[in-house]
């Protein structure tokens, strides 16, 4: 059995890849290395350089592959409002064209990584699958409508497909040579800008008077190792041509202080933060309902937060001997 692995020189895919391998399957990665790092490319993995947009790299990356698992995409927030373009053109497009090959080879297993930025701005906490979407921002816009692609090919030409949508992934996985983590330029998630606040650069609380029991907004957050590992799930799970949906988290969530506590355990020092001025928008509460992934699929997380902010700051002390 051999697995495409779009976007495999990246944070997710980088450990799917890797754990794919461990458990002895044959993987195939495809990455134009815009955001991803080859030397995040495991051991035995068969590497195409090349997009998404390119037919004969998606053709190439597909030769002999059974079935897909799609990482690859753009996912920043503020980068998809300046470059909206850019958005449609490789998360829609790409995806667009990936499924038009897989159509080509005869490949009817996908599992998409998408995003609960598909939700938008919600009015009921938690959020399930029924929720309505109504993405805020071009990247919850174009995840919802490679979704809605991924819909049209089941209905229409038999794909077996599951969407996962999430909100914020953390930790990181060791291998013999190094930690698969977060590198992205910019940071713009919580755990790893916690572990680089510094006196100098204080993380920011953005409101401290929120209805929570610490007074600070709650989020959700999966262990990178846990997220695969439901990745590999649905992909055993795929069967019947039908296109399903599941939110993955904690299915609790974790407060901004609990995050910063877990972060001091972990480093042993104390983290550096200041209050700011509620941000327009924020909602107090974002968790997902994960009911349906547990109750369908069997997958439940097993990695708190506490491993979560450890797997990240030990994966931090490796970055020089790259």
């Amino acid at each position: 059995m051999r697995i495409l692995v779009t976007g495999g020189a990246g944070y997710i895919g980088s450990v799917a890849a890797t754990l794919l391998i461990k458990k002895g399957l044959q993987v195939t990665i495809l990455d134009d290395i815009s955001s991803g790092h080859e030397d995040n490319i495991p051991v035995g993995a068969h590497f195409v350089r090349g997009s998404l947009l390119e037919i004969d790299k998606v053709l190439d990356a597909l030769e002999e592959c059974d079935s897909v698992l799609h990482f690859a995409g753009k996912a920043l927030v503020e980068e998809s409002v300046r470059e909206p373009d850019l958005y449609q053109r490789v998360n829609v497009d790409g995806t667009k064209n990936l499924l038009l090959q897989m159509r080509n080879r005869n490949i009817n297993k996908l599992v998409f990584s998408s995003s609960a930025a598909t939700y938008g701005e919600v009015t009921t906490i938690p959020i399930t699958e029924s929720s309505e979407t109504n993405p805020i921002n071009p990247y919850g816009f174009s995840k919802l409508q490679a979704e809605k692609l991924i819909n049209e090919e089941s209905a229409e030409h038999g794909l077996s497909a599951v969407s996962f949508r999430y909100f914020n992934v953390a930790g990181a996985l060791k291998t013999n040579s190094h930690w698969l983590q977060e590198r992205h330029e910019p940071e713009t998630h919580l755990i790893p800008n916690i572990l680089k606040s510094s006196l100098e650069s204080p993380v920011k609380i953005f409101g401290a008077d929120w209805p929570t029991l610490d007074g600070t907004c709650i989020r959700d957050y999966v262990h990178v190792i846990d997220l695969v590992e439901a990745h590999l799930l649905a992909l055993l799970s795929l069967k019947n041509p039908e296109h399903r949906t599941y939110n993955l988290g904690s299915g609790t969530g974790y407060s901004i202080r609990e995050v910063i506590d877990a972060a001091q355990k972990a480093t042993g020092k104390s983290i550096p933060f200041v209050d700011a001025e509620r941000r327009s928008g924020d909602p107090a509460i974002l968790v997902a309902d994960i009911t349906k992934v547990e109750t369908e699929l069997g997958w439940k997380p097993v990695r708190g937060l506490e491993i979560m902010v450890e797997d990240a700051y030990n994966s931090t002390k490796n970055l020089g001997a790259r």
